[in-house]
């Protein structure tokens, strides 16, 4: 891929992020008012950080929908700044880095389960919203554990095979999986199937891509990319924490440790290659 191409995809993922901050908006005259209305929900997401705040912080949906919106506002800035910063700059990982920004966008999909309630539309769609999100929770994971092959030595001649490759193994992952239409959590995430399965494949690529940016390190000889590992590691787990807690501390938590951790992650590549 050529830096034309990829600028090009840059302009279209900011676009693609402005409209869906514009239909979380929209979306949120309708859905807002509607959250005093909606029963008490005793299913609550299980990650570790939210079991831990669970314990004394009650569900709020009003923290969630910010959570959203927060998590499209972080993609359009994310990939305004990596265009602004890397617009000149051949650096194979900040493609991929883009994909994990701009993934996050889709967790506005999310409010396909309020708008059900207020419009009572068929769950159809529900389900279908429910894969995308699912597609693109991984997709982005996925994108970042390239990058950290990338920088690890792969070869990145053919970048379209490998986002192919990665589109085709998350589709296998995610087009197989049961997923209840009819039952969500406090954090507005649907149930799926193979939960152990898929918290198994999340901890896998958690760990193999910051251990893949400790390689880099050790093959390129710069200390740069130990420090890239570090922005990795603040970047997964403030993800984790925004997209599965439903309370005001994890979402402030996850934002500024997932906004910090692609911002150091960011600025140690775009250093390592300024000297190149």
């Amino acid at each position: 891929m050529t830096l034309s191409e990829r600028n090009t995809f840059f302009k279209t993922g900011i676009f693609f992020c402005g409209v869906i901050i514009l239909l979380i908006l929209t979306a949120s005259f309708l859905v807002v008012p509607f959250y005093r209305e909606i029963e008490e929900n005793t299913l609550r997401p299980d990650y570790i950080f939210q079991i831990i705040t669970g314990w004394f912080l009650e569900n709020n949906y009003y923290a969630v929908h910010t959570a959203l919106a927060l998590a499209a506002i972080f993609s359009f800035t994310g990939l305004i700044l990596i265009h602004s910063f890397f617009e000149r700059t051949p650096t194979p990982e900040i493609l991929y880095i883009a994909l994990f920004t701009l993934s996050l966008s889709v967790e506005a999909f999310r409010l396909i389960l309020p708008l059900q309630l207020v419009l009572n539309f068929s769950s159809f769609y529900v389900r279908i919203a429910a894969r995308v999100i699912l597609f693109a929770r991984f997709f982005g994971i996925f994108a970042l554990f390239t990058a950290g092959l990338c920088a690890a030595g792969m070869n990145v001649q053919k970048t379209r095979n490998a986002i192919f490759i990665i589109t085709v193994a998350v589709l296998a992952i995610t087009l197989g999986v049961p997923i209840d239409a009819h039952t969500w959590d406090t954090g507005l995430n649907l149930i799926c199937g193979y939960k152990p399965m898929f918290r198994m494949i999340d901890t896998l690529i958690f760990i193999t891509t910051i251990a893949s940016f400790f390689i880099a390190s050790k093959v390129r000889d710069s200390r740069e990319y130990i420090h890239a590992a570090i922005g990795v590691l603040f970047a997964l787990i403030g993800r984790n924490i925004l997209l599965e807690t439903d309370n005001w501390i994890g979402i402030s938590l996850g934002i500024v440790m997932l906004s910090f951790g692609t911002w150091f992650l960011c600025q140690k590549v775009h250093k390592i290659y300024l000297w190149l």
